[in-house]
């Protein structure tokens, strides 16, 4: 099946199913009949926002690489653009802001850029750097190896230094994410407990909630993990952030096997990466991903992965009701170039 960009696919990958170029994977799951769906499922007409505020969780003791926001005021000729007044002509007072994003600190999306793997796409023996869909480190997804084009500097250039040209967030923006969503409340069976939820696992969850799951469906894993950073104000516990409630278990194969069989469009968790980070050992010390869910969703068969989503109110509502499905409004930031994106979600029930 190859093209001009691989001649191999990873084994349980789905690359050219939707075209040789395609850069959305599974959202192509989102069709206009699956929209319809997800508004079908608005009976209450009560939305719940799904977000953290941004600088949750405070400080960078889930992930040393990312910080909070930033936010300073631009500038209006050599003064502060901050409660300015435009002169005694005028009545205007004018407030204006930056921000210094990291992208994936708080609730966000992954693009299908941001995690690829190395796999010998062209078949030649040697592994190269290629992303969903073959595409390629070299060519599509660019950045610097001069650290001073990296992270916040004193002396930042004022132009951009990396930038995904295929497979860049702004794919699934432009799609839309709005669709129908279906509730899998992990909490509700295993509390707050640190637990790698395996298919095994799973199944009874599922059997026990009623759940069930159509293709072209959103899931949204509720583990309480978001809460618990709510509940902590800005100063997360170290412990509690690494040694606490549910994630899946990326390892077993069978999980990996369900997800790609139960043709869900997205996977979404209120905890830090969907699967359990680190992932459990593998058989060999060169085996395998670090990152093993990552690697069959985004690198594999392009299922986008939403973090850090706070569901709390909306599972406890919908387990209330005896319902577990709903509409999801949720686009990433339209940024051209960018692996990941802040996301304000709103669930409508």
């Amino acid at each position: 099946m190859g093209t001009t960009r691989w001649k191999n696919r990873p084994e349980g990958s789905n690359w050219g199913d939707f075209g040789p170029d395609d850069q959305l994977g599974r959202l192509n799951l989102i069709t206009a009949e699956k929209v319809r769906q997800g508004v079908a499922e608005v009976r209450e007409g009560r939305s719940f926002c799904l977000s953290l505020p941004l600088d949750y969780p405070g400080g960078n003791a889930l992930n040393p690489r990312r910080h909070p926001p930033i936010l300073r005021p631009t500038l209006r000729a050599d003064g502060v653009n901050f409660n300015a007044t435009l002169g005694p002509a005028h009545t205007d007072v004018i407030s204006d802001d930056l921000a210094i994003l990291h992208l994936q600190y708080s609730t966000q999306w992954d693009a299908l850029a941001h995690v690829g793997g190395l796999f010998d796409a062209d078949d030649d023996g040697v592994p190269e750097r290629v992303y969903y869909n073959g595409f390629r480190a070299e060519d599509d997804i660019t950045g610097p190896q001069d650290l001073a084009d990296a992270g916040v500097t004193g002396a930042m250039a004022p132009h951009s230094t990396s930038r995904a040209a295929r497979l860049g967030i702004e794919n699934i923006a432009a799609h839309g994410v709005q669709g129908r969503a279906v509730m899998i409340d992990l909490h509700a069976h295993l509390g707050r407990a640190p637990t790698a939820v395996g298919y095994d696992m799973l199944m009874p969850i599922l059997e026990a909630d009623g759940v069930t799951i159509e293709t072209g469906d959103m899931l949204c894993f509720h583990t309480g993990f978001a809460q618990q950073l709510l509940e902590q104000n800005r100063k997360p516990d170290h412990d509690s952030l690494h040694r606490s409630c549910a994630a899946l278990d990326g390892r077993d194969g069978a999980l990996l096997n369900w997800i790609t069989d139960c043709g869900a469009a997205a996977l979404i968790a209120d905890n830090y990466a969907v699967e359990t980070h680190p992932a459990r050992p593998g058989e060999a010390a060169t085996c395998c991903a670090y990152l093993p869910l990552h690697e069959h969703c985004l690198f594999k068969n392009g299922i986008p992965l939403g973090e850090l989503w706070h569901l709390t109110p909306l599972a406890d509502h919908l387990r209330a009701q005896g319902r577990h499905r709903f509409l999801l409004t949720a686009p990433p930031l339209r940024l051209p170039g960018a692996v990941g994106s802040p996301v304000t979600p709103i669930a409508t029930v």
